[in-house]
């Protein structure tokens, strides 16, 4: 794998793979670097997952999130281009590329119209992605992936952040959870069912882009009471604070995907149920936290 050298480590998430694993240093910011970690590696597939991932940030930092998640995929693609053009290649497309949607749901025909800096760079990665591939005849694929969660999740992403606060309230650790718009609605699967469809793009013999998504939608709240009921709380009003700074300048619409096409062509189908998968993040967070 490639990872972006920093002054501090951060690889509690790997920790049990570090055997197993060789990390090669590199950054979308720079060229020469993803030509050699690419020469070093030696890949027949490639998963570019490497961007400003959180959709809050890009607000903050448009430019730097414009070069790493859009130009970034160009890099990869030329060092791809002039190291290793027959390897395969997976981008991480997003559902936020949707952003003021069109139609609902939506499929890969549906027109992009992004609300966001974050949304933005993506849709420039997938159609940069596009573009190399009809141009150079590269095996490169793009996943249009939904919301993907699970207990590797980061803290400032919405649903660790419920899941974790929780837990915490439950073991006595804190009493308060700030939020922003309850009402919010996404298609949240599990991400280890969601990688298992990226892997499945790369054994097809023609490249292309694919829906992820479960096909269903649910709010905010929704996910805040099944949490907190499965830590054992109850109603979970008196231990939350609406915070106005969480509210997005520009909200997204109904996000829901069909994902038809990847059940047809990758025989791929999620596993997980929405509710399934609020009780495994909220368990593993209690045994995370427990004294």
């Amino acid at each position: 794998g490639m990872v972006r050298r920093s002054s501090t480590e951060t690889f509690e998430r790997i920790e049990h793979l570090r055997g197993s694993v060789t990390l090669h240093q590199g950054d979308l910011l720079d060229q020469r670097s993803l030509v050699d970690a690419l020469r070093a590696s030696g890949p027949q597939e490639i998963y570019n997952l490497a961007a400003m991932s959180f959709v809050g940030t890009s607000w903050v930092q448009p430019t730097l999130t414009a070069e790493f998640t859009g130009v970034g995929v160009t890099r990869v693609l030329e060092a791809m281009r002039e190291v290793c053009p027959e390897a395969r290649f997976y981008q991480a497309s997003s559902s936020e590329m949707f952003g003021k949607v069109r139609e609902t749901p939506q499929t890969e025909e549906t027109p992009f119209h992004p609300r966001s800096p974050y949304g933005v760079a993506k849709a420039y990665g997938h159609f940069i992605t596009v573009n190399y591939r009809e141009s150079y005849d590269l095996h490169a694929s793009s996943g249009i992936l939904f919301n993907h969660e699970g207990e590797r999740r980061g803290r400032e992403f919405v649903t660790r952040k419920i899941s974790w606060h929780a837990a915490a309230i439950r073991h006595g650790l804190t009493d308060r959870i700030e939020l922003g718009n309850l009402d919010a609605q996404r298609d949240w699967g599990y991400a280890k069912d969601y990688v298992e469809a990226m892997w499945l793009m790369l054994q097809q013999d023609t490249a292309d882009d694919y829906v992820v998504a479960t096909g269903e939608t649910h709010t905010v709240r929704e996910f805040l009471e099944l949490a907190f009921d499965e830590a054992g709380l109850g109603d979970p009003s008196p231990y939350v604070s609406i915070n106005p700074e969480f509210v997005r300048p520009a909200e997204v619409d109904l996000l829901i995907g069909d994902a038809s096409k990847a059940q047809r062509v990758l025989d791929w189908r999620p596993r997980t149920s929405f509710e399934e998968l609020v009780r495994l993040m909220v368990r593993t967070d209690l045994e995370l936290l427990a004294p």
